[in-house]
């Protein structure tokens, strides 16, 4: 197993050299743009935009692709409870489960729906992955969510320690993943089987891989913990940066691109003539 989702991808692009600040703007932007769409052309656009952005950036697909692997379920999941349990007017198939007493029965209305609610988290967690894991360092993503997200201190809010905390989540997410690709390949010398049986047994057999797990995870963050002492880390207060984030004329041109993303998504859901969702 890969890890991918979590890993900074270096490459010397327009996305790379932007200003963390201004990745964290736009996909606030993009989040916002994804739950107000209401016409499939602005969802036609937003897709463009992610397609784009993977391009410009010279991250390979397929990373992107392996990235989502951890939220097939969650699309599956949705899809599944949106497809059976949202009504509509034109049917398309019809099933007696259990005759006079459950039917289950497919709109097309439900399949639009599945299918719109799907794309949402599948374009949601490619941009999201690409802009704040293969585009941008820990340390930029650190900086850059502490300082666009500052004036939180004004109300008491320990923006440093959410930024600190939220970076070490995604800088060990790979580390992790190759533990337990360790820890699989062990189990595995020893005889353990994890492709065969059914799903309860497929799950008591995860039980051998999950203990070591997590004695490994509070390990590393017991030495992580350790390591930051002896550094004399205290927190946010009186901490310098060793490079000051400063805009630049193309940070400029992409939040103009922004503003232009959210007008055309409002223009879309007004004036366009597409399936509304």
């Amino acid at each position: 197993m890969e890890a991918s989702f979590g890993v900074y991808y270096e490459k010397d692009t327009v996305i790379h050299r932007l200003d963390p600040r201004t990745k964290l703007l736009f996909m606030i932007a993009f989040i916002v743009c994804i739950f107000v769409a209401s016409d499939i052309y602005a969802y036609i656009m937003l897709i463009g935009i992610t397609v784009a952005s993977i391009l410009f950036s010279r991250v390979p697909i397929l990373m992107v692709l392996k990235g989502l692997k951890p939220i097939f379920i969650i699309v599956i999941f949705t899809t599944i409870l949106n497809l059976f349990w949202t009504d509509g007017t034109t049917v398309l198939a019809t099933w007696n489960v259990i005759p006079d007493f459950w039917t289950i029965t497919i709109y097309k209305e439900s399949l639009i729906r599945a299918g719109i609610l799907a794309l949402r988290i599948i374009i949601l967690m490619a941009c999201t992955s690409l802009y704040f894991s293969y585009t941008t360092t820990p340390i930029e993503l650190t900086d850059g969510i502490e300082t666009g997200l500052g004036f939180l201190k004004k109300i008491k809010i320990p923006i440093h320690e959410f930024a600190m905390m939220m970076t070490i989540a995604l800088r060990f997410i790979p580390t992790l993943v190759d533990e337990t690709t360790k820890i699989m390949n062990a189990q595995k010398a020893r005889g353990a089987d994890f492709s065969s049986g059914g799903l309860i047994k497929r799950a008591k057999a995860l039980i051998p891989i999950i203990i070591p797990l997590f004695v490994s995870a509070f390990r590393r963050a017991d030495e992580l913990a350790t390591a930051m002492e002896c550094r004399c880390y205290h927190g946010g207060k009186g901490r310098t940066r060793m490079r000051a984030l400063k805009m630049k004329a193309r940070d400029y041109i992409f939040l103009l691109l922004t503003g232009a993303m959210i007008a055309g998504v409002i223009l879309l859901n007004i004036y366009a003539t597409g399936y509304k969702v």
